[in-house]
């Protein structure tokens, strides 16, 4: 292909069938221009400042938020729109229940004609990133096309953008085709389409993160969970976390939360006093990226190079260490403000918002200041509990998976699942109460397995049939695990303090990976014992603890009812051994 004048810069030299599928996109949405982004901090800096121009960027307090820009998006375009997100496979099976499905050419027709012309005024940027690091056989590579500079921006801090990205590319002929437009904004005129099967993604109508950042959930998690069954790996909603004992012993685990439900507090955690000698390294807070080792272990990357979190609720307090890392370079979205230009939101102790998220004068009658699911976007680095390891091309070894989520009650403070089959039974019937992190109500308990519900890329019980596989594989398999720090009593209270002190909790795991703790082997699983547990100098009662040690027998006859007539809703795909399990628990529940 011929350089073209709106080519500004040399980078399609790199990739010939990158230039080629980029000049087609150019000609369907007529963009009056394309720009290949290299990835540089000249370019961020210059993107920013024409954000900051056309007033889609404000700078803040800069004494006190150094770096840090503000973002609004539309009122409609603020959460993932799962409704309106699709997998499209030649089978309707393969896509399976737990997925929206659409013909992929029935897909492509509706996309075209959405993207047809949509540029004519605009910029297409070009955006080759890698998810993980550069030079590690684990990766994968995509480019995004979008008419959103903040997009780019957001994508600039969250992978390895620009021409190292590209260079792989070309090296390994590869990559995931993201496609996407902010259109007008319109719900009405507003999907996320996925063909896993030729590696593509479209993205229509929004500016929201989720939908419009296409190298986070979409190609990460959605696209990923596709190529990970084909290639024999686990692409996975889990923050991995490296906890080093007084012993100077460090082990890695890796975490399962749905959106909003204290992943990001876990991954920084802050050991607490009564814990002394105890270190945490953050590798990811959000998706990890699984492979079985030449070791027999289970070794992971972060495919993301920063952090897409949820702001609400951070402070010194609950996340110090996200409290501080957020201070310097980072662009918030949907967040309020203070009257010296100061971000603000829900959770903070200091401060008044005066501007809400809308960019309004705040009154309480509008509801919160800042949105339930504003973000911040900040580059990994930028953590103090930063580890290196996340720039490993190896990876870390994973000692043991933690799978969570809401409940008020049933489920205990902790539990060991028996074994690998067992472990994928309890993570297939994960349940939690539903967050601001997705449209729709708060507060209703659904089913999220492997907190997987809204980004896997295929068919359930496929997916769950690849676990077994994945843990046939494995010599020396991670123990499994389930947590809930969100016990409560009958008055609404919360038995566990949770945040630092849940180290309490991965303590006992670590031990029991080590063979140096003890359990309550129980229906649904190990438990600790009371004095399995070190709660010393813990504000938690021994009535408390036994509940929070507690299984209902009553309550969990009914979860194994409802366990049963979820899984048996993906018919014959269904592996028989997430059967098999469920009877063993029925039977020892008596």
């Amino acid at each position: 292909m011929a350089t073209a004048p709106h080519l500004l810069t040399p980078l399609p030299s790199l990739s010939k069938d990158v230039a080629e599928w980029v000049e087609s996109v150019r000609q369907l949405t007529q963009a009056k221009a394309v720009r290949w982004c290299e990835g540089s901090e000249s370019e961020v800096k210059e993107l920013t400042a024409e954000l900051v121009r056309s007033g889609d960027l404000l700078p803040l307090n800069a004494e006190h938020f150094p770096g840090c820009h503000l973002a609004r998006s539309h009122p409609s375009d603020v959460a993932r729109v799962e409704h309106l997100t699709y997998i499209c496979t030649q089978s309707k099976d393969d896509a399976g229940p737990n997925n929206n499905w659409m013909a992929p050419d029935e897909a492509r027709a509706k996309m075209r004609s959405l993207f047809s012309g949509c540029m004519k005024d605009r910029t297409l940027y070009v955006v080759p990133y890698c998810m993980g690091p550069i030079d590690s056989p684990y990766s994968r590579c995509g480019v995004e096309i979008t008419d959103s500079p903040y997009v780019v921006l957001n994508m600039a801090i969250m992978t390895r953008m620009g021409r190292p990205a590209l260079e792989r590319i070309a090296r390994e002929g590869t990559f995931v085709k993201g496609m996407h437009s902010i259109g007008e904004l319109d719900p009405e005129r507003r999907f996320i389409m996925h063909f896993p099967e030729t590696l593509e993604i479209q993205s229509y109508g929004s500016g929201y993160g989720g939908n419009a950042l296409l190298g986070k959930k979409c190609h990460a998690l959605r696209i990923a969970s596709w190529q990970a069954r084909t290639e024999g790996w686990l692409a996975e909603h889990m923050l991995i976390v490296g906890l080093q004992n007084p012993q100077g012993e460090t082990h890695y685990v890796a975490c399962a939360f749905p959106s909003a439900c204290g992943k990001t507090n876990l991954a920084m955690l802050i050991p607490p006093a009564s814990l002394p000698g105890w270190k945490v390294f953050t590798v990811g807070d959000d998706i990890a990226w699984l492979t079985p080792g030449p070791d027999g272990r289970l070794w992971a990357i972060n495919p993301e190079s920063g952090y897409f979190g949820v702001v609400p609720g951070t402070n010194p307090e609950t996340n110090r260490n996200a409290y501080e890392m957020i201070r310097r370079d980072t662009l918030f979205t949907n967040v309020a403000l203070t009257e010296d230009n100061q971000p603000w939101w829900e959770g903070l102790t200091t401060g008044k918002p005066v501007i809400d998220w809308q960019g309004r004068p705040y009154d309480p009658a509008n509801g919160p200041a800042a949105h339930p699911n504003s973000r911040f976007t900040v580059s990994a680095r930028n953590n103090p509990a930063y580890s290196p390891h996340a720039e490993d091309p190896r990876g870390v070894p994973i000692s043991a998976l933690v799978f969570g989520g809401r409940r008020r009650e049933l489920a205990p403070l902790v539990y060991e699942a028996r074994d690998w089959k067992h472990g994928v039974l309890v993570g297939a019937s994960v349940a939690s109460e539903t967050t601001a992190a997705a449209t729709g109500k708060v507060g209703v308990v659904r089913r999220d397995p492997m907190a997987m519900q809204p980004f896997c890329g295929y068919n359930f019980a496929d997916y769950w049939a690849h676990w077994l596989n994945v843990g046939a594989k494995l010599k020396n398999p991670p123990r499994i695990y389930h947590v809930n720090w969100f016990r409560r009593d009958a008055d609404g209270r919360f038995l566990w303090p949770g945040y630092g002190e849940n180290l309490r909790v991965l303590e006992w795991m670590l031990r029991r990976c080590a063979g140096q703790a003890s359990a309550n082997e129980t229906a649904i699983g190990n438990l600790p014992r009371p004095e399995d547990l070190n709660v010393k100098g813990l504000n938690v009662s021994d009535a408390d603890l036994k509940a929070l040690l507690s299984v209902d027998p009553a309550l969990w006859k009914k979860e194994v009812a409802d366990i049963r007539a979820y899984l048996q809703g993906y018919g014959s795909r269904l592996p028989a051994e997430l059967l098999n399990q469920l009877a063993i628990v029925e039977s020892r529940l008596g």
